[in-house]
């Protein structure tokens, strides 16, 4: 099991003490460093080669909101007892959002969250793997579709439509479980039961809705969605 480098960053020593006795309780994160500012924190991430923060947001001087911003290749957790912040977090690409007082259970979920962010990122490039073709009978012929070209696929009774960036919509006779199964899961998410969205073409969000364009796509949970795409897009 590969080991994640982190740092805590929060202005209370209560709860910085609490979250280092919690990483050393996890058997995949590595505690690189401490601190009680965020400026402090800043300088460190940049000495070292740190794989995931966990922020706190209201800090003096300069926030964790602020500072997330700032960090480039550095996952994010945020720590925060205002729930307010939630929305922002999102909007920044967070990993995931604690909300203080939070238990292990709670941190140990956010956590594995990171770990799957950091294999998937670590990738040397995603596309080697999913940059692969499907096969699907359209009509009377066999199409060949390149699955980095399928924005998104959609169920309309007994068929599916895959629409692609050339703007083709290849219809097939098959079911959404059948064409989930063929496409690499850590690019694709099934938003409702009649639509799937490539994460890699996903630009707009607005309200449960993802946008391509003109087509306004619905989302059954939209905060788990947030969360695939800031995993995907970290």
């Amino acid at each position: 099991m590969k080991t994640i480098k982190c740092i805590i960053v929060d202005d209370e020593p209560l709860a910085l003490n609490l979250i280092e006795d919690y990483v050393r309780k996890t058997p995949f994160l590595e505690l690189a460093a401490k601190s009680g500012s965020a400026l402090d924190a800043l300088s460190k991430i940049k000495e070292m080669e740190i794989n995931l923060a966990f922020l706190d947001i209201q800090m003096p001087q300069l926030s964790g909101m602020e500072l997330s911003k700032m960090l480039n290749g550095c996952g994010v957790i945020f720590t925060t007892a205002f729930e307010q912040y939630a929305v922002d977090s999102y909007k920044v690409n967070a990993i995931d959002y604690l909300l203080k007082p939070f238990s292990y259970a709670e941190f140990l979920a956010a956590a594995d969250k990171a770990y799957k962010w950091y294999e998937l990122h670590n990738q040397t490039d995603i596309y080697a793997q999913v940059c692969r073709n499907i096969i699907v009978k359209s009509e009377y012929r066999q199409q060949v579709i390149r699955v980095d070209e399928i924005i998104y696929i959609e169920s309309l009774k007994d068929y599916i439509i895959i629409h692609t960036d050339s703007g083709e919509k290849i219809q097939t006779l098959m079911s959404m479980k059948s064409v989930e199964e063929m496409l690499p899961d850590n690019l694709f998410y099934r938003v409702s039961r009649s639509f799937i969205v490539n994460l890699n073409k996903v630009k707009v969000i607005e309200r449960n809705r993802v946008v391509f364009g003109k087509d306004y796509i619905p989302i059954s949970d939209k905060d788990a969605f947030l969360r695939a795409v800031s995993a995907f897009k970290k």
